[in-house]
């Protein structure tokens, strides 16, 4: 719950609702099956992005830093058998919700379409090195092909509104703005707590 804080609104403040895994010690070059079974915990994310500063950084040739600040976790890590068979296939199947300003603007499926599972995510980070237990791997944004499931960062419905109407429409967040990122289980209680943040000024 603490305070998102920036420098400025300029830099395009957007949220990503995400999960992410918590590995045990993983060997260089595992494969993908033996990854999943590295998986400790599971999480809940808000990998904040920047996005006015991301496409600079790119050109460079050396990936995101400055337009990836601090990452957000929900309260609560969960073991993948607390999910019980919403743990399926290195996935979470289970909807994730996002509420910007306290209006809902997705509840996105997390499970069916997440293009590589956490197996093959971990596989992917230890081709060149070993991972040590406590290591963070995320999912990404959370999305889904139907768009009625609304969107998990606001780039998402930006793209949406440009395909649509051939310009974004929605804006990034401004300082005072809330986000609120949730999942619950199919008991309907929730699962990692929720992510619930202001965007504020940094003190000058």
């Amino acid at each position: 719950t603490d305070d998102a804080v920036f420098a400025s609104t300029d830099w395009g403040i957007d949220f990503e609702s995400e999960l992410a895994v918590v590995t045990g010690d993983v060997a260089i070059g595992t494969t993908p099956e033996a990854a999943l079974d590295s998986v400790r915990l599971l999480m809940l994310v808000n990998d904040w992005s920047l996005r006015q500063l991301i496409p600079a950084e790119l050109a460079k040739g050396f990936g995101f830093l400055q337009s990836k600040p601090a990452t957000a976790f929900g309260p609560v890590a969960v073991t993948p058998d607390e999910l019980g068979d919403a743990w399926q296939g290195g996935r979470v199947h289970l909807a994730l919700e996002s509420r910007w300003n306290g209006r809902r603007v997705g509840l996105t499926d997390a499970g069916p379409e997440m293009s590589f599972h956490f197996g093959q995510l971990i596989a992917h980070v230890a081709k060149t090195r070993r991972l040590r237990a406590g290591s963070i791997v995320g999912s990404g944004t959370v999305s889904n092909k139907d768009w009625s499931h609304g969107w998990s960062c606001i780039a998402e419905q930006r793209a949406i509104e440009t395909i649509e109407g051939g310009a974004p429409k929605t804006a990034f967040m401004q300082f005072g703005d809330t986000i609120c990122i949730e999942m619950l289980g199919r008991d309907g209680q929730s699962v990692f707590g929720a992510i619930a943040q202001r965007v504020a000024p940094l003190a000058g």
